[in-house]
């Protein structure tokens, strides 16, 4: 039984009942009570999130022109009750950027006291909406109308939030806001604006200060400092600015029963809950990768002797449908209380995780907090000037526009969608501004379902058939229309661009290529990019498919059951082969089976004994001779027939590679697949450890100085890549070295990779990052920092650095991770050897040139609001004497040389 399986022991009637000073508890007996522990993170982080949450909270509260105390109300709710009851741990709630635009509507038309009842009403939807388990459901919304929603609501904001830095009073719309500018710019006081000004800019300027004062002041939030600076100069240069007006708390207004026409009032209920929740949903979702990067960022290997801090415990993945209720449970009380709407908020939750925070206990701390400067810092509060308010506010809503959502919308061309909510929200609302994104993209979808390409070529006796975009039955007619013009029994390329093809569209082509060929003609289906599209005959009855996994493609094990043309020279798949592949003509080989391969039906029986599905017999392990045999006899006859043409070709033109790759010889190292390469195109030289000795070094290891002077000066090849891999045994094994090793042949061949442990364990370099994060373990470090060694050590060779230095030739070094089948290339001053920083950037599935991924924006200043769709970047920072020790626990510490 697996170790994973917990064991119900079952007591029989014979077994005596535990007593009492054994301390098992009884069935019958309760559970102990769960204490509510503060950790000291939780206590700081908690005060962090307090000191963003005040000035936003007064500055949504002007914006939506509530009661200022509103603001503190909703925003110590959010933070007590959302954070006992929500299924978000870490997430902050409270007065949002989101509803801004909605609340202040609903102040307008209804007054404040019932819009306090429309918010109760929208928390009572939330908590039925919880109950059903239908929070998922509000994620299926397309991301553009989502995003589009929120940036059309920032516009809004900051049209808004413009007037009152400028000295006056928004108007009751985005468009009249927009309309009234230019009188406004004509009769401007300077006290305002200036003081506006100065807010924004310390919000700029204070997450970018330099030097170790500007790191211990950064400390402190922007949007606080931002605030204080304001009213401090307001204090001085302005004292008859307009400011803060908190009234007493006998005045405060509570909610009454809603008056109006019933239809208007349920609209406004369902505008509240759809913004309210899709907001806080989606600022779940991100607290979760915010969580999980911080995670992924502070776990070293246990086994690793690399001393590390104890990292933050593991957070549980939010429970959307618990997190809809708690936000239900705080709007109903936020409502009855005389608060604004309450909903989780990008800002202040992302403080929160990275601020350190591990537990609920800072989320409710910090609504603590609020109610205590809601009673006791009145007077405080009261200086500061609705300027600044405005302008921290008008910032947030700019920030809400992303251009990193701009650029994704655009590149999935959903542009459209995004451009129809924005301006919908703008110029309607809400609700009517979700309505056309919603019905913009469906007609966007039908256009693009219904749309399909159908163009015919003649290239001398051969037809070119190009069908771009799906193939419906509503494209039959044309595609019919256009496959009759060719000519009976001619020769035709059909290139399919799409994909999605109905039964009436395959059957309408495949009748037409039957009767091609049955008058003597050949018919060729390929993709867009030119790759033929074919299918065994027997293919329904053959496990290898295209889309079956590459480990389970045994089917030239059984005779008469073509393979996957995509095996490459014996049929071997990664894991299957340890190669050694050295030398400057590549005749210096050596092949040795890793692993002994199954029979494709054998499964493993209880005992591990590989038994048939059928009768349980053990299936015989086949010899290394036969499995070499079995590979041989389908690339013969499978994978021959399609590179014959090109292998030829080569025969008689000879080898002209345009890249040396050096890599290891690691068998799940399949360096044709990760490259998208095939023959011709790679001169490989293949060991153990990616290793290139330099220069000088002792005599027996000329075989990779060889096939780097042959490549060079012979080949002249015009780059040279150095690829290393995740959990390469080479660098265990090097780590592992102690003095009275055996001096065997692998110890004299790993010597050369003790540059790399040295440069590893050194303060002279820079560490290696991978993806703007450190390495998961020592292992990974070693592995990355070898890659760039070794190009050190290239760099050295004669031949090497007279290509370089005439321009005709380039280093690059590359990572390969194993488990998640991802590429990272060097930075190119690294690779060049002109880069303080070691960085190892991904390469994404869609862009050829690598880039670095989107970093994650500062959440905890409103200067840098991001987005629940981004990433964590972590990154080691450097000084001008050379690059410091990475910052944080759970992360790897340098030892000294």
């Amino acid at each position: 039984m697996s170790a994973c399986v917990r064991i119900r022991h079952d007591h029989t009637a014979h077994s005596s009942p535990p007593s009492r000073a054994s301390g098992i508890k009884r069935p019958h007996s309760p559970p102990p009570p769960r204490r509510f522990r503060i950790a000291g993170a939780d206590l700081s982080a908690s005060i962090t999130v307090f000191l963003i949450a005040v000035p936003m909270s007064l500055g949504l509260a002007v914006a939506m022109d509530a009661p200022l105390e509103a603001g503190l109300i909703s925003a110590a709710i959010g933070g007590i009750v959302a954070g006992l009851l929500g299924g978000t741990p870490l997430q902050v709630s409270g007065p949002s950027a989101g509803l801004t635009v909605v609340t202040a509507e609903l102040i307008q038309i209804y007054g404040w006291r019932t819009t306090c009842a429309i918010t109760i009403g929208a928390g009572l939807l939330q908590i039925l909406l919880g109950s059903l388990r239908a929070a998922r459901g509000a994620l299926a919304v397309s991301p553009a109308i989502v995003h589009g929603t929120l940036a059309g609501i920032g516009v809004a904001i900051a049209l808004a939030q413009l007037h009152i830095v400028l000295g006056s009073s928004p108007r009751s719309s985005a468009a009249a806001n927009a309309l009234a500018l230019p009188q406004q710019l004509g009769r401007l006081s300077p006290a305002a604006p200036l003081i506006g000004a100065l807010t924004i800019a310390v919000l700029v300027v204070w997450p970018r200060l330099p030097g170790r004062i500007g790191r211990a002041v950064r400390r402190l939030p922007a949007a606080l400092a931002s605030v204080a600076i304001a009213t401090a100069v307001a204090a001085v240069a302005a004292p008859g600015i307009a400011r803060v007006d908190l009234p007493s708390w006998r005045s405060h207004a509570l909610p009454e029963l809603p008056q109006g026409p019933v239809l208007a009032l349920a609209t406004a209920v369902f505008t509240v809950l759809l913004v309210a929740s899709l907001e806080s949903l989606l600022a779940a979702v991100a607290v979760d990768k915010l969580t999980a990067d911080r995670a992924a960022g502070r776990t070293a290997d246990s086994a690793s002797p690399v001393p590390v801090t104890p990292a933050a415990p593991p957070v549980r993945r939010s429970d959307l449908d618990r997190e809809l209720r708690g936000q239900g449970i705080a709007n109903v009380l936020s409502g009855l209380l005389g608060g604004l709407p309450v909903s989780g908020g990008a800002v202040r939750s992302s403080a929160n995780v990275r601020a350190g925070a591990t537990s609920r206990a800072a989320t409710v701390l910090h609504g603590v907090w609020v109610l205590l400067a809601a009673g006791l810092l009145v007077t405080a509060l009261e200086w500061i000037p609705l300027a600044a308010l405005a302008a921290l506010v008008m910032v947030v809503g700019f920030q809400m526009v992303n251009y990193a959502h701009i650029r994704n919308v655009h590149k999935h061309r959903e542009f459209l969608v995004y451009g129809a909510t924005i301006s919908g929200v703008v110029l309607f609302g809400v609700l009517e501004g979700v309505a056309i994104g919603i019905a913009v993209a469906v007609a966007v979808a039908l256009h693009r379902l219904a749309r399909t390409r159908i163009t015919v070529t003649d290239q001398g006796g051969q037809h070119l058939v190009v069908v771009r975009g799906q193939l419906t039955f509503l494209a039959v007619p044309r595609l019919s229309r256009a496959l009759g013009q060719l000519p009976r029994g001619g020769d035709a390329v059909v290139e399919l661009d799409g994909f999605f093809m109905d039964h009436a569209a395959y059957e309408t082509i495949q009748d037409w290529s039957d009767a091609q060929t049955a008058q003597g003609g050949r018919v060729v289906f390929t993709g867009s990019s030119g790759g033929r599209i074919a299918e065994p005959a027997s293919a329904a009855h053959s496990c290898c498919r295209p889309w079956t996994p590459w480990r389970n493609h045994h089917c030239h094990d059984q005779p008469g059951r073509p393979v996957d043309a995509r095996r490459t020279t014996a049929a071997f798949a990664p894991g299957e082969r340890f190669t050694v592949d050295q030398g400057p003509t590549g005749s210096v080989g050596a092949e040795a089976d890793t692993r002994v391969a199954e029979a494709a039906d054998a499964t493993a029986g209880p005992t591990g004994r590989l038994d048939t599905p059928g009768d349980g017999a053990a299936v015989p392990r086949r010899t290394g001779a036969h499995r070499l045999a079995s590979g041989l006899s389908s690339f013969q006859r499978n994978t021959a027939p399609l590179v014959r043409d090109e292998l030829a070709r080569l025969a008689r033109e000879g080898q002209r590679p345009s890249q040396l790759f050096i890599t290891c010889a690691d068998s799940r190292l399949v360096t044709s697949m990760i490259t998208a390469s095939g023959p011709g195109d790679l001169f490989t030289v293949r060991n153990v450890g990616n290793l290139v000795p330099p220069p000088g070094a002792e005599a027996g290891d000329d075989s990779v100085g060889a096939a780097i002077e042959y490549a060079v000066d012979v080949l002249k090849v015009e780059s040279i890549t150095v690829c290393g891999h995740s959990g390469c045994g080479a660098m265990q094994a090097l780590m592992s070295t102690k003095p009275d090793t055996p001096r065997t042949s692998l110890w004299r061949w790993l010597r050369h990779g003790l540059p790399s442990l040295e440069r590893m364990t050194s303060r002279h370099h820079a560490w290696a990052r991978i993806s703007g994060r450190l390495p998961a373990d020592e292992v990974e470090q070693l592995c990355l920092t070898n890659v760039v060694q070794q190009l050190d050590h290239l760099r050295a060779h004669e031949s090497v650095a007279r290509r370089l230095a005439e321009g005709a030739l380039q280093l690059h070094g590359m990572y390969f991770h194993v488990g998640e089948a991802q590429a990272y290339l060097l930075a190119e001053g690294a690779s060049a050897g002109s880069g303080v920083d070691e960085v190892f950037d991904r390469v994404g599935p869609c862009d050829p040139h690598h880039s670095r991924p989107y970093d994650i924006t500062d959440l905890s200043d409103p200067t840098e609001l991001g987005d629940p769709g981004d990433h964590a970047a972590v990154s080691a920072p450097t000084t001008a004497a050379g690059p410091a020790d990475p910052p944080g626990s759970g992360e790897l510490e340098r030892t000294s040389a």
